[in-house]
């Protein structure tokens, strides 16, 4: 571990990674919630001041410019204070005269309960309003919340614990959702309904990374990502991490190359993604500390918990990157590929399944791409065992040469044995080669206008199924089919995809001149 990297002043990046802000903005009353929350002795750092001042805009009619906010980050860096200067910004500034914050867990709610009620009864401005003005507190388990009145209407803050139930008979005109990543159907079915009634609601979500079960959280992120919500500000600090096509070292531009080995030494970049995905690195967490953590967890739960990584699911329908219409129109039952084959092999991620596919020209012409196998002996199974036996038994009964590998990937681990094989040609591609062949591959199925297509299947479930299912990731001026937030197993595409890039690489490969007859 290198000393002066841990001891190096480092400060958060301030500003998110991911961002959407809402539109028709007239003003915010962020600077006033501010000032509030520092009379309480709250001082926000720059980040917390730059979600406050872009959660609390209005436009000129007077609603919420952001009916909703999400918020993503890590723990520990200081999200609370966020909610807290909201929450006292409900009761002593907004016309809100309901506001619920409800979190996953009782000891998570009650924890917020106690430490706004220490702000407020620190605060004499404030205290006055609950102790002299006929406010109340209520301490009791499951009924925890303050009451104060003011302007002559009463103001409350209830705390509740998410529950099928939770917040039903409750009107609120600001419903806080934390550790939104465990905010599930049921729970929104219970809390949303409270907002209806009101004039000007405004709804926040705030959390962690999410996993594929945070299907509402998952939702707003995809809203965001997406640009397509004029209603919603939403924030995320977190890493853009490698994936599995990416080379070591990274060429692409990304923030961290996965996650790296507990003895793996701390250096520049490491720190670099602690800071871009932790605004509160230098004031409340330590680089020592982030450093602590990856020695200790699970490597996965180190990318979630402290780097901003989450497995979110999918907003929307499938085929969301090739439509059905196009896919099925490439369908050709009759459709044979023909010599020269190029076969290609993908891995998912955990390793739990492996998927061969080949590429040929058909009698068309067209590039014609399947799962090898017949019927309910396809060659997608589990496990990476299989793999290279099935291969040479492959390649050597159809006389294959070519097979396409990606070192990046876990199929990498196949290469070392196929390239020492005699006989056996392995194609490697580049992050950016690869990117092409994804490109090219849609392109095939559904080309842009005044070209026609070049790709050909039969319709296998497994590959249709992965296609339908499938998402892209941007890089640079390319794209990529996205492993982490697809729909279903996505190795048939890949491989299909690989073959198909294989097969044009050879099909199109120059042939030497003849040499010249000796005179």
């Amino acid at each position: 571990m290198t000393t002066s990297l841990l001891d190096a002043p480092v400060t958060g990046n301030q500003t998110p990674r991911i961002e959407h802000l809402p539109s028709d903005i007239w003003r915010s009353d962020g600077q006033e919630a501010i000032e509030l929350a520092e009379s309480a002795g709250l001082v926000l750092d720059p980040w917390q001041q730059y979600c406050i001042h872009h959660s609390l805009t209005f436009r000129r009619n007077g609603s919420w410019a952001a009916k909703e906010v999400g918020l993503v980050v890590s723990r520990q860096n200081g999200k609370g204070s966020i909610l807290e200067a909201r929450e006292l910004a409900g009761l002593f500034l907004l016309d809100e005269e309901m506001i619920i914050h409800s979190a996953h867990l009782f000891d998570t709610s009650l924890e917020a309960f106690t430490r706004i009620l220490t702000l407020i009864e620190s605060t004499p401005d404030l205290d006055k309003f609950v102790s002299s003005h006929g406010g109340s507190v209520k301490r009791s388990h499951g009924e925890e919340g303050i009451t104060i009145y003011r302007d002559g209407k009463k103001r409350r803050l209830r705390f509740k614990t998410r529950t099928k139930g939770g917040g039903r008979g409750l009107t609120g005109d600001c419903v806080i959702c934390d550790e939104a990543m465990y905010l599930d159907s049921p729970q929104v079915a219970a809390l949303l309904p409270t907002v209806s009634a009101r004039p000007n609601p405004q709804i926040w979500y705030t959390g962690s990374a999410g996993d594929e079960n945070s299907e509402h959280f998952g939702r707003v992120r995809s809203r965001a990502i997406a640009h397509s919500d004029p209603r919603l500000f939403f924030a995320e600090w977190s890493v853009d991490a490698c994936g599995d096509y990416c080379s070591d070292p990274c060429e692409e531009g990304h923030d961290a190359t996965g996650v790296p080995a507990t003895d793996h030494p701390l250096t520049e970049a490491l720190v670099r993604s602690y800071a871009r995905a932790n605004p509160g690195l230098g004031l409340r967490i330590s680089v020592e500390h982030c450093e602590t953590e990856r020695r200790s967890m699970d490597g996965e739960a180190f990318k979630a918990e402290r780097l901003g990584v989450g497995t979110w699911p999918v907003e929307g329908d499938a085929w969301r990157v090739i439509d059905e219409e196009s896919w099925m129109n490439r369908y050709d039952p009759l459709s044979v590929p023909q010599k020269p084959l190029v076969l290609a092999v993908d891995v998912t991620p955990d390793r739990s399944r492996s998927c061969i596919a080949v590429a040929g020209a058909n009698g068309e012409g067209l590039t014609h791409v399947e799962v090898t196998g017949r019927d309910e002996r396809l060659d997608i199974r589990p496990g990476t065992a299989w793999v290279v036996p099935r291969l040479k038994q492959l390649m050597k009964e159809h006389r294959i040469t070519h097979v396409v590998i990606d070192r990046g990937g876990q199929a990498g681990m196949f290469h070392d044995e196929l390239d020492a094989e005699p006989g056996i040609t392995v194609l490697t591609p580049t992050a950016r080669e690869y990117a092409q062949g994804c490109g090219w591959f849609a392109g095939g199925v559904r080309p842009r206008r005044g070209n026609s297509p070049w790709i050909a299947h039969i319709n296998q479930p497994q590959l249709t199924t992965a296609v339908a299912g499938a998402d892209k990731r941007d890089l640079a001026d390319l794209w990529a089919w996205d492993k982490r937030t697809a729909t279903a197993d996505i190795s048939p595409l890949v491989a299909a995809t690989l073959a198909a890039w294989g097969h044009h690489k050879v099909a199109t490969k120059p042939r030497p001149k003849p040499k010249a007859a000796f005179r």
